[in-house]
Formats: structure tokens, C-alpha cells, sequence
């Protein structure tokens, strides 16, 4: 990923951006998103271009995308800019707040749960959006209501309204940005009870108990997410 002119290497990591939704996971993955990824942790561009690629992964959200690659990894390349911004803050107030409703809203748009196909490789809408909210989650600079925000939109994937089973990791990735926030120390234990409480009602009509393939799916999904959230707090200092 040498490329040591900035303008040029500026130039060709926008259009890199494009690449993001292209069927081939070698060009979408092994390409446009680890040059990305690399070039940011590398700390290769300053702020007026880590602003302008923001910018165009921000319009990428927006953008149809018929295959279902686009969006997951312009939000899985969004959580490597809101990396930057967590280790040498950048963002003004405004943005960061902006930057985490628009992760907020990706979170809480996904009705795609594909994740991985041996030919067409990831997706993984749920995870990468998790990646994302981690990222703001670890923030310093974040207050009690955005880090409420980010909660609010995990809740709204632990249990999906339409029944799918997780199988790719999801639900260990949507503990990750929890955890952070429970790292803050900013919420009382009654609230993390009414938190943790909330998502039993989303498993639907107990009359449906395990002779439901959807209630089976539901209660797969939050028990996998309960189970990450424990060990991960079990094993943490």
C-alpha cells in the first residue's frame, strides 16, 4: 500500500470508496477495505482528507445497493475513521455527535443478515455496524446520551424483528461496543437491569416456546448475545 505522494494517494483512496460495493470480495475486501484500513491506521491522511472520505462513505449509505456489499463495508471502513478520531481526535463536537447517529441508524436500518457466502464472501451488515458503534463506544469524548444512542441501536439487532439466526459471530460483536459503554461507568446497575430485561418480550408468545422455528431463531440470538456479554465481562478487569 506504499503510495507516497498524499494528493495521489488521497485521489485513489475516494475511489477506492466505490470498490466497496463490488461483487468480487478480492477487490471489495482485500482490496479497497485493507488499503483503507491500513492507510488510516498508518495515520496517511490528515484531517481535511479523513473529512472528505467520511463524507464519501457517509453518501455510500445512501446509495442503492442491490448486491448488499456497499453499505456493510462503507460502515466497516467508517469504524477505521472513527478509530482516528478516538486516537488523535480530530472530529468537532458536531461531527463526532453526527458520526454516531449516523452509525446509530445504519445499526437500526439492516433487514440484510447475510454473512458469508463462498463465492461472494461477507457481508455482515450486523457485525460491521457493531465494529462501528465499538469504535464511537471507546470514545472518551463521547457523553452519557450518545453512549445511550449507541445502546439503543444494539438493542434494536439482538433480537431482529424478522426471525434469522445468527451463525457468523454476530451476537459477539454486538456485545463489543456494550461492553465499552459498561466500561464508562456511567450507568447504575438498575439500569443495566432494565436494559438487559427489555429483550425478553422480543422472544414473543410464550405459548410459542420451542414449537416455534421463529421463537427458536429469537431466543437463539438473544441467548448468544447474553452468553458473549457474560464470558467477555467474566474474563475483563
Amino acid at each position: 500500500w506504499t503510495v507516497p505522494d498524499a494528493a495521489g494517494r488521497q485521489v485513489l483512496a475516494e475511489n477506492l470508496v466505490d470498490c466497496l460495493g463490488d461483487p468480487d470480495p478480492a477487490m471489495r475486501d482485500g482490496i479497497a477495505y485493507e488499503a483503507l484500513a491500513h492507510w488510516m491506521r498508518a495515520d496517511a491522511f490528515d484531517e481535511l482528507a479523513l473529512r472528505s472520505l467520511r463524507d464519501k462513505l457517509f453518501a455510500a449509505l445512501q446509495a442503492d445497493d442491490p448486491d448488499g456489499f456497499r453499505r456493510p463495508f462503507a460502515a466497516l471502513v467508517l469504524s477505521e475513521v472513527a478509530r482516528t478520531d478516538r486516537v488523535k481526535p480530530w472530529m468537532t463536537p458536531e461531527e463526532r455527535g453526527a458520526m454516531v447517529e449516523a452509525a446509530s441508524r445504519y445499526m437500526a436500518s439492516i433487514d440484510d443478515y447475510r454473512g458469508f457466502g463462498d463465492q461472494a464472501g461477507w457481508r455482515h451488515g450486523v457485525a460491521h455496524g457493531s465494529d462501528w458503534l465499538m469504535q464511537l463506544a471507546m470514545n472518551p469524548a463521547l457523553d452519557r446520551g450518545q453512549l445511550d444512542r449507541i445502546l439503543a441501536a444494539v438493542a434494536t439487532q439482538v433480537v431482529p424483528s424478522t426471525p434469522h439466526a445468527y451463525v457468523f459471530g454476530e451476537p459477539g460483536r454486538l456485545a463489543r461496543p456494550v461492553l465499552f459503554v459498561a466500561r464508562r461507568g456511567l450507568h447504575t446497575p438498575a439500569e443495566w437491569e432494565a436494559w438487559m430485561t427489555s429483550f425478553a418480550p422480543k422472544l414473543g408468545d410464550q405459548k410459542l416456546a420451542y414449537v416455534d422455528e421463529g421463537w427458536l431463531a429469537r431466543r437463539h440470538d438473544l441467548l448468544a448475545f447474553l452468553t458473549a456479554l457474560y464470558l467477555e465481562a467474566d474474563r475483563s478487569d
